[in-house]
């Protein structure tokens, strides 16, 4: 491996590579550069740094004939990479260095480029953080998804609604990919199958290419990369020139606009059967590709296809990548000549399954008839597969049953394991929604919790607590965070606790500043911060929260003199375009938010703050600013959450419900040090039994009924008293995810937050108890668990 590129690297050198950028690859002299061209030379000059020991991490792969991990996922959400491979490389500050000595400020270089609009939320977050473990733990991997052109949307507000916009990451050059023409797959749609000589044979009736697009993925210390392939779909046939010299200029270009179309948009909207097939074609289209790389991979090394599993693990990161099983069966068996039994044995060897949710409806189902028109050959695999499922368990589970094609189920059974990502969630999923297919393969589902990486989400998002944590326990923690224990005996001490406020506050007061300079918000840095930031869902019910802040506005109005605690109620998050209720609720938080923020007797003492378009730039803000983290879904429905790491490890203590991976964050951080409600997983299921238990649940609230009448009545909508039926509506008569029952818990453990919160030093110590408690939520552990549980992929660290 090269040598330490930290200590072979200085300043100087950074800002050669920047000038030599700057000249020879944009063309630019300094006097005629844009912020644009000062952040693209710096991109390159780091990219430059990558590069070594990129090429080396491949050598040694193959000169070792290691076993690779390949993780397929519909999301990977990086964030910006400048920061990311500056403090993985370990030159954060020779790089700031640099810009100075060319006149630049480092920060606002960084700033000016684009967060990759490559994920939603915590799913696309978790595999960027896997991502960065598995080089951190020099362990041989390619991450595998889609170059969206357009990502997820770009949020606006208007009138309070949500809008959405196309996301425009990559109007510019996107300076960290390497393309890969050569690297080019066939996709196949539709069509018939035929049979001959005994031998299935898929006749489709349309193909795009799917060319490859590399992205390195540095490890801590620039020890390791590895490798993010994003496919983008191309034409096979670029451009119709009869129908272009006929005038038929739209006919021309429509094989390349059907190809884009593939690989344009994160999630389209699948409200509508043309949005089906799109969202379909999409993971076919990329899982294939996949797939395809990986036995080519593997057949030039000369590794015998009945050996693949020694060779790859190939992680299906929840069940948009489930269409695996059944492809890696079709190239093995209609491709390879391998026998069909053969072949599902040798693919289930290689699989293995992430189950991300409890809700049903979230496991994806697609109609049997679009499933055969679109994959015909797949089709009948599925079939198959079922069969001898079937045959095996002898249970009466199918993965095609009523006219869908469940994928849940497809993944399970194709899986030689199958993991949940809490200890909570992974015993629900054996209890509920692969209740029958535990029975039937009872030693199939494991645990492997969750974790985040500390690189980015602690030490480089806060440097005024990595400052600390440095000054305090030694510089050694980022790649080994159980170190963080070693700060528990400094939580009540006095010099302690006075710096560890001062880096809070520092994270503040930047918070502040951002909001006030992107949108005119004025906030007090004195106040609690109070932060919600995730999808928006009924199930993480941010509803709950605004309903509580209402309460929260009439008890100040009701006595304006009383002992109250300043608040700012930050939110953050997007809601799916075809989600009604999710963006009603976004609009009655903002509707809610301009009646509390002008109203002249609360102000001081509550606001309502919604940024728009969170993304992981924003994230990176707030999560150093937050006092208290909002974890409050209804136990038994969020399967971990990785914000809830994020957002203690930064000192910020949660208030939250016995769910996900909250049950384990007590644990490690103190039961009194975190603010417990609401019902248990078990009682929320008793709860849904008693019949009209939500008016019930209204009627003897003390805060409730006030609340949702105000509501009614248009109090925050400007008159109009039907904009939430609705949502009221659903809260009266269904509420299945316990708002109602929920709330007068929540509002009374709010209170608490508010009385421990004036104790000034009791709250640092339990901010520093969060903090250093939460060692064990690395993704480099879970990572390595995986590794050793799950895939039997050895790390080739050599220290």
């Amino acid at each position: 491996m090269p040598k330490d590129i930290q200590t072979s690297i200085d300043a100087a050198a950074i800002r050669d590579g920047v000038e030599r950028h700057l000249q020879y690859s944009l063309c630019k002299d300094a006097a005629g550069a844009t912020q644009y061209d000062w952040r693209m030379a710096l991109s390159l000059t780091l990219r430059d740094l990558v590069v070594e020991p990129w090429l080396a991490s491949i050598r040694e792969t193959y000169e070792n004939k290691a076993k690779r991990v390949y993780y397929l996922s519909m999301e990977f959400l990086m964030g910006r990479l400048i920061e990311d491979v500056a403090i993985n490389l370990c030159v954060e500050e020779k790089a700031r260095e640099a810009m100075e000595m060319l006149g630049q400020d480092y920060a606002a270089v960084v700033a000016d480029e684009p967060d990759a609009a490559l994920g939603n939320g915590g799913l696309g977050r978790l595999a960027a953080c896997f991502l960065d473990s598995l080089s951190t733990l020099s362990i041989p991997a390619y991450g595998y998804g889609i170059r969206y052109e357009h990502g997820l949307f770009e949020q606006h507000f208007e009138n309070g609604e949500q809008v959405e916009t196309a996301e425009s990451w990559l109007a510019q050059r996107h300076a960290w990919e390497f393309e890969r023409p050569e690297v080019c797959y066939p996709i196949h749609f539709g069509g018939y199958v035929s049979e001959s000589d005994g031998k299935a044979i898929w006749h489709p009736n349309e193909t795009v290419n799917a060319v490859a697009y590399d992205t390195p993925v540095v490890g801590w210390q620039g020890k390791w990369a590895n490798t993010l392939r994003l496919w983008a779909a191309k034409p096979t046939k670029l451009f119709d020139l009869e129908s272009f010299n006929r005038g038929d200029y739209l006919q021309a270009n429509a094989p390349e606009s059907l190809a884009r179309t593939i690989s344009r948009v994160l999630y389209p909207d699948d409200t509508t059967e043309m949005g089906k097939e799109l969202r379909l074609k999409q993971e076919y289209f990329f899982t294939s590709a996949s797939i395809q790389d990986v036995l080519r991979r593997l057949q030039s090394q000369g590794i015998a296809l009945e050996d693949i599993a020694d060779h790859a693990a190939i992680q299906l990161n929840d069940t948009h990548p489930a269409i695996a099983g059944p492809e890696l069966v079709r190239l093995l068996a209609d491709v390879h000549g391998m026998a069909m039994d053969k072949a599902i044995e040798t693919a289930r060897a290689c699989l293995s399954f992430t189950n991300h949710t409890l809700l049903p409806e979230a496991l994806e189902r697609w109609p049997e008839g679009l499933f055969a028109r679109i994959l015909p050959r797949h089709h009948r695999i599925i079939e198959m597969i079922q069969e001898t499922h079937l045959f095996v368990t002898g249970s009466g589970i199918r993965i095609i049953e009523h006219g869908e094609v469940k994928m849940g189920e497809l993944a399970f059974i194709m899986a030689h394991t199958v993991n949940g990502v809490s200890a909570l969630h992974s015993d629900l999923v054996k209890e509920t929604v692969f209740s029958d297919l535990h029975a039937a393969y009872p030693e199939r589902i494991i645990n492997q919790t969750n974790g985040i990486t500390p690189r980015r989400w602690l030490y480089s998002c806060n440097p005024p607590l990595r400052g600390l944590i440095n000054e305090t326990i030694g510089t050694d923690w980022p790649d080994d965070l159980e170190q963080l224990t070693a700060l528990r005996p400094h939580a009540e001490d006095a010099a302690f606790q006075e710096k560890f406020r001062a880096a809070k506050t520092a994270n503040k007061e930047r918070l502040a500043q951002w909001l006030k300079d992107r949108d005119g918000t004025v906030i007090d840095p004195a106040a609690m911060f109070d932060i919600q930031i995730k999808r928006i869902h009924e199930y993480k019910r941010q509803h709950m929260n605004i309903l509580e802040t209402i309460a929260l506005w009439n008890a100040i109005k009701d006595n304006p003199n009383g002992d109250w605690t300043p608040r700012v109620k930050i939110f953050g998050g997007k809601a799916a375009p075809g989600y009604v209720l999710a963006k009603s609720i976004i609009r009655l938080i903002n509707d809610v938010a301009a009646t509390i923020n002008g109203d002249p007797v609360t102000k001081d003492l509550l606001q309502v703050v919604f940024p728009e378009n969170y993304n992981v730039s924003m994230a990176e803000l707030l999560i150093p600013a937050s006092d208290l983290s909002e974890q409050i879904s209804t136990a038994g429905k969020e399967a971990s959450g990785t914000g809830n790491m994020k957002l203690s490890l930064n000192g910020s203590p949660t208030i939250g419900t016995l769910d996900g991976a909250n049950v384990e964050i007590r644990d490690h951080v103190g039961a009194e040090n975190f603010f417990l409600f609401g019902l248990t997983a078990q009682e929320v299921m008793e709860r849904r039994q008693q019949p009209g238990y939500a008016r019930a649940a209204i009627e003897a609230s003390p805060h409730l009924p006030r609340v949702l009448g105000q509501i009614a009545d248009g109090v925050f909508s400007g008159g109009d008293a039907h904009r939430y039926d609705g949502l009221l509506r659903n809260l009266y008569e269904h509420d299945y995810f316990l708002v109602t029952c929920d709330f007068d818990s929540y509002f009374d453990a709010q209170r608490k937050v508010d009385t421990a919160y004036r104790d000034t030093a009791g709250w640092t110590k339990m901010a520093a108890l969060n903090t250093a408690g939460m060692g064990w939520f690395s993704s480099d552990r879970t990572i390595g668990s995986y590794a050793k549980d799950i895939w039997n992929a050895p790390s080739l660290k050599t220290e």
